[in-house]
């Protein structure tokens, strides 16, 4: 866009100058003008103008202009706008800084440095994260196993209930006929696995909130954290915003029984296997809530001492209950997936479930072992099939409740806890007779 300083000595100026200099007859002239489109026009020292020509080529935004340059300022062309990218190129930044006045080349350069500065700045902004871009380390179970046993847990330990209480015939039978004993060094162990089911969420305790993040993260497949609070718990089958809320029946254990379950990398992939069919459009169950309620059922074959020759033969507690945990929830993975179970089933499923883990442990142990070993060799593991004696009692509890009209299946969609101190006459009833 170019256009002449002076039209000629009888003719008027085409527009007026923004900025102007007293202009001497022998002296050298410089003008600043504002063009359209805001765009600042520099036009080198006037000599020797003749008939309105000068010698010199004007120079517009830092470039020389030649003669076969259209002048678009006088209406015969449009305009045409240049790019942000190229304001770097020119000489519009240095008019900018000069702010209309002709700058000393000290401040020339420092002003047109820190305009340049600015704009690679602008070039180079990326969209913020909603989320924390530092995030939360993952925590492995035996960290936080730790934690915990260097915790004072003096005050949960009174609370405990480690065993199942038996008088008269029943303790008699039990002492006669029931599983061993649980060797005396590994009673401190167990004690701990009872405290820890008794300590709730705490929002202060890094380790708590570590353990929180590592399994939203590793189920997800997240890298970055999540809120505390908010409906993405109920993704992973939480049934509110605050997953501190369903850990009433077995307290911070079923968090830890979860941690291990995706840290550690053999049933890392059976975890998202079932976490999977918790999403699937008909049989869909809630995952966290259905991974707690496998918590409370090991607990309680702990409990009743089903689970001590086990223990007693690996000599440790943790392993053998974490284990058992994991093969508790195969085993209801394989019933709701092959008997086609959706949450209307839930409450005779977790019945069902929980009878054959009492009656069965370590057979429920030696199927998890095999399914984890076809899995490593890269076979289909036969743990898509269940065990036909196991799919038995469920069609029986069906039939029974249909024929009672005890109208469990309307309590079928609620997930309900039993405290794991506080355990109800009749399931102590129960226990008497296994």
């Amino acid at each position: 866009m170019i256009s002449e300083a002076f039209r000629g000595p009888h003719q008027e100026h085409a527009w007026e100058p923004t900025h102007s200099y007293a202009m001497e007859e022998d002296a050298d002239v410089t003008s600043h003008t504002e063009g359209l489109n805001c765009l600042s026009r520099e036009c080198k020292p006037l000599e020797d103008i003749t008939n309105g020509h000068s010698n010199h080529k004007p120079v517009m935004n830092g470039l020389i202009v030649g003669h076969n340059v259209k002048d678009h300022t006088n209406g015969s062309a449009p305009l045409r706008s240049l790019p942000i990218s190229a304001l770097k190129q020119n000489g519009l930044l240095q008019t900018l800084a000069a702010g209309g006045e002709q700058p000393k080349p000290a401040d020339e350069n420092e002003e047109l440095e820190k305009a340049r500065q600015e704009w690679e700045a602008l070039e180079s902004v990326q969209p913020a994260l909603t989320e924390d871009s530092n995030p939360t380390p993952l925590i492995s179970f035996n960290e936080a196993l730790q934690y915990f046993q260097t915790t004072d847990l003096g005050d949960l330990l009174k609370n405990i209930q480690p065993t199942i209480r038996r008088t008269g015939l029943a303790a008699i039978t039990h002492f006669l006929f029931g599983p061993p004993r649980l060797h005396r060094e590994l009673l401190e162990e167990r004690d701990l696995v009872f405290a820890i089911a008794q300590c709730s969420v705490d929002n202060n305790q890094t380790v708590h909130m570590r353990v929180l993040q590592t399994i939203y993260k590793r189920l997800i497949g997240s890298r970055l954290d999540c809120p505390r609070y908010g409906e993405h718990w109920e993704s992973i089958g939480f049934q509110g915003t605050d997953p501190a809320t369903d850990l009433r029946g077995t307290g911070f254990l079923g968090l830890m029984h979860s941690l291990y379950f995706v840290m550690d990398p053999e049933t890392l992939p059976l975890a998202r296997d079932i976490y999977k069919l918790s999403q699937h459009p008909t049989q869909n169950f809630p995952f966290s809530v259905m991974s707690i309620n496998m918590t409370r059922i090991a607990l309680q074959v702990l409990r009743e001492e089903a689970l001590s020759k086990e223990c007693n033969r690996r000599q440790q507690v943790v392993g053998v209950l974490n284990e058992f945990y994991v093969a508790t929830y195969l085993h209801l993975y394989q019933l709701w997936k092959t008997q086609q179970k959706t949450i209307a089933d839930s409450g005779f499923v977790l019945k069902e479930v929980e009878l054959f883990a009492k009656k069965n442990p370590k057979q429920m142990l030696r199927r998890l072992e095999v399914f984890l070993k076809e899995r490593r060799a890269g076979g289909i593991p036969r743990g898509t099939s269940p065990d036909p004696q196991a799919q038995q009692p469920s069609p029986t509890l069906g039939e029974r409740a249909a024929r009672t009209g005890t109208g469990h299946g309307s309590k079928g969609k609620e997930m309900h806890f039993t405290g794991v101190c506080d355990l109800p006459p009749d399931m102590e009833g129960e226990a008497r007779l296994i």
